[in-house]
């Protein structure tokens, strides 16, 4: 399993949300750019960026940032926040951008997200589901920069793209989002029992490398981390088992 260093944009800023929540918003005094330097000097091959207000509002604000952390090398992007359109996603690729996150369209046009998957590879594109639980445990989705709930179980909806290629799913338990309450290790090992196939990415929760090691432990691809990263909860010496040559 390998780590991925998230960055959220909002405003500008590098931030976190609490549970997905906009008015719960932490603002951190650092740069992107300083930030893309900070994780790329601890060794990681890809970057996790999600412009936040493109998410909630379906257009991209943040392009000249991710334009510039492209440009730095050396790591990969994979990148996500307002794709809701082919122009978008093109766009976005052509900055020197490796991976596009693809939410909430995959959730309301399955059909249309399926044929991008298609064309483009299914190595350049990651789709992004975000789940609340509901009273029976089911994972439902919700899409709109966690703004909108969606009667779709988690399960549906990785199925509807397995014929399509699909390869990388990032699921986010949005409860657990910037809430430093662990992962939800369950959602996970159900998630790699279901769909072996898929190369899962874990968000959501993480705190310490004991959390990293148990989400190695439930077989997914990656873990991207957000918070416990930008507060230095965990050491380099601690990381190197998730960091490439670790």
């Amino acid at each position: 399993m390998e780590l991925i260093p998230a960055i959220d944009l909002m405003g500008g800023r590098c931030v976190r949300l609490r549970q997905g929540d906009f008015a719960a918003e932490t603002r951190y005094p650092v740069s992107p750019e300083s930030l893309y330097d900070r994780y790329a000097d601890m060794g990681p091959r890809w970057l996790h960026v999600i412009d936040l207000d493109g998410a909630r509002d379906g257009a991209q604000v943040h392009l000249p940032v991710i334009e510039e952390l492209a440009r730095r090398g050396p790591l990969r992007l994979q990148v996500g926040g307002g794709l809701r359109e082919r122009a978008a996603v093109d766009r976005t690729l052509s900055l020197g951008v490796s991976r596009v996150v693809i939410g909430s369209l995959a959730v309301t046009d399955p059909n249309c997200v399926a044929s991008w998957l298609q064309q483009l590879g299914p190595d350049a594109v990651v789709l992004a589901f975000d789940v609340r639980i509901d009273a029976r445990g089911t994972p439902r989705l919700v899409t709109h920069g966690w703004t909108e709930r969606s009667p779709v179980a988690l399960w549906d909806a990785v199925a509807r793209y397995v014929t399509a290629g699909l390869k990388h799913v990032l699921c986010t338990d949005v409860a657990r989002d910037g809430a430093m309450t662990g992962p939800n290790l369950d959602l996970y090992a159900d998630a790699v029992c279901r769909f072996p196939e898929i190369e899962w990415q874990a968000s959501g929760g993480i705190r310490d490398a004991g959390d990293l090691r148990a989400l190695e432990a439930c077989g997914v691809a990656a873990a991207v981390s957000g918070r416990a990263l930008l507060e230095d909860r965990m050491t380099l010496e601690e990381l190197k088992p998730f960091l490439p040559g670790g």
